[in-house]
């Protein structure tokens, strides 16, 4: 009976040692790398199947923290921060999530397209708590969080320096994560449709007045459209046109809206409407004094063009190099206004 008794305890003592062996074999580093693995791969395949739904995919703040910042992760990410709600009244968001759509899809479609990059967003309205973690008050933004280790301050794209067009962000990526994306735009038919509607429109013109063309040689209508050329080379609109910067800025602290920008490195919308309006009123005096000079015509008017010709000189002229001295900081020079 004690040799029977004897025989049962045995197994029951080798019970606890056997879990603890099982138990030792999971934690194993082989087993734990394991785990990583499926981890890993689980998280690529579900952001795979986004990106087959959607090229950018949108994030909240779970998902961030699980696809984005929580380990393991073998890829890296492109977020666009942005504020995409009407009420938000977020105007550069709007041209900044059409630019980002345009690089995603050209990465999405491409032939070199793989699961080392996706592209993804997060809107304020359902990411708020993503943007408090990372200590972020403006938007858009675009930050780049690679496969190891943390965002550093390069992988935050310069958004008032190099714009928002989806050609400088392509340049950016490949800089932090040596994944080249060539970037294919949709066909935009409308500037082809505008100049085609131009042409017919001047070939008319000339079909009706085809018995008078006097017009061709008028002296002020070429020397008008010869201006208008140079105020918007002069002003800064071609360099709009490449960058795409923002109309303003407002700050989100005291809600005072800037249409200066502060750096001689860049430039607002607003601010490039405001120098060919300088330039308009300058080139206005300058003619006003020219025909106060003509030897014939009535001697008051005469002197009234001069006194309106040249205080419009006066005053803009040095309005503009205000602006001038507000964006080139230390210029010694200024005119009236300071």
């Amino acid at each position: 009976m004690a040799a029977a008794r004897s025989g049962l305890l045995v197994p029951r003592l080798l019970l606890p040692l056997v879990v603890v062996c099982i138990l030792c074999s999971l934690s194993t580093p082989g087993a734990a790398q394991k785990t990583k693995e499926v981890l890993m791969s689980e998280k690529v395949q579900q952001l795979m199947e986004w990106t087959v739904r959607r090229s950018v995919i949108r994030l909240n703040g779970d998902k961030f923290r699980r696809y984005v910042k929580a380990p393991p992760r073998n890829y890296s990410v492109v977020i666009m921060f942005t504020a995409l709600e009407p009420q938000r009244q977020c105007g550069v968001c709007k041209h900044a999530n059409e630019e980002f759509q345009i690089l995603a899809n050209s990465w999405r479609y491409s032939g070199s397209y793989s699961s080392r990059l996706y592209f993804a967003m997060v809107d304020f309205d359902e990411g708020s708590d993503v943007f408090q973690q990372l200590n972020m008050n403006s938007a858009p933004t675009f930050m780049h969080f690679p496969a190891k280790g943390r965002p550093k301050r390069a992988d935050t794209f310069d958004l008032q320096r190099n714009g928002i067009m989806a050609e400088q962000l392509a340049k950016w990526i490949s800089d932090r994560s040596e994944v080249t994306i060539r970037v294919f735009r949709p066909p935009n038919y409308s500037g082809a449709v505008a100049l085609m509607l131009l042409m017919s429109l001047v070939g008319g013109l000339l079909f009706l007045r085809r018995n008078n063309l006097d017009f061709l040689y008028n002296k002020t209508g070429w020397a008008v459209a010869a201006l208008c050329v140079v105020f918007a080379m002069t002003s800064g609109q071609m360099w709009n046109h490449i960058r795409g910067p923002p109309y303003a800025h407002k700050n989100p602290q005291t809600g005072q809206v800037a249409y200066i920008h502060g750096s001689s490195q860049a430039q607002f919308v607003a601010e490039t409407h405001i120098v060919i309006l300088l330039n308009v009123a300058i080139t206005l005096g300058v003619v006003l004094l020219h025909d106060s000079a003509a030897p014939d015509g009535d001697i008051g008017k005469r002197k009234i063009l001069c006194l309106v010709g040249l205080g419009l000189v006066v005053f803009f002229f040095s309005f503009l190099l205000s602006i001038f001295r507000s964006k080139y900081h230390g210029y010694p020079y200024s005119f009236l206004i300071k």
